[in-house]
């Protein structure tokens, strides 16, 4: 668990199944955040139920970033090669413009470089710039890596910031 001063970073329980499939279904969070469309209440649920069983495994960087008990977002791993990881993260737009995507990135790269973690990666829509200033702000640099993604039928170039521990 990490605590931070306005929120708590920690593995989920069986009560967020509700406030994470809000989450995962979200339209503004699916513009920005790769998501599957669910068919089904049952997906969105054993789709909870697989990260909540990640959040516990220590293989995994899966967590929920907790704002007074209410499940707000997550964070989670992408990739991970050796000692880098890449990340993604997702806080409720409700929430949003309030530092906590800030926040909640600063305190989990400076848990993943306390336990062995040498670089952190994340990346963003291009069009996404609210993220990529979160990145900035922590930190991160740019690099020299994009990607053409397509998703809900369009193109979507992603850019990636990383860094390292010193």
């Amino acid at each position: 668990m990490i605590q931070t001063l306005r929120l708590t970073i920690k593995p989920y329980h069986d009560q967020d199944q509700e406030k994470m499939i809000e989450l995962l279904t979200n339209s503004i969070i699916k513009e920005t955040f790769i998501i599957p469309d669910f068919k089904t209440k049952e997906e969105a649920v054993r789709m909870f139920e697989k990260l909540k069983t990640y959040s516990y495994d220590p293989r995994h960087y899966e967590r929920g970033v907790y704002l007074k008990e209410e499940l707000i977002g997550f964070v989670n791993d992408v990739e991970i090669n050796g000692t880098s990881i890449e990340l993604g993260y997702v806080i409720h737009p409700i929430h949003h413009n309030l530092g906590y995507a800030t926040e909640v990135l600063k305190a989990v790269i400076l848990d993943l470089f306390n336990n062995g973690y040498t670089e952190v990666i994340t990346g963003a829509f291009e069009k996404n710039r609210a993220s990529c200033r979160v990145m900035e702000k922590c930190g991160m640099q740019r690099l020299d890596r994009t990607e053409e993604i397509e998703y809900h039928g369009m193109l979507q170039r992603c850019i990636y910031y990383h860094i390292q521990k010193e």
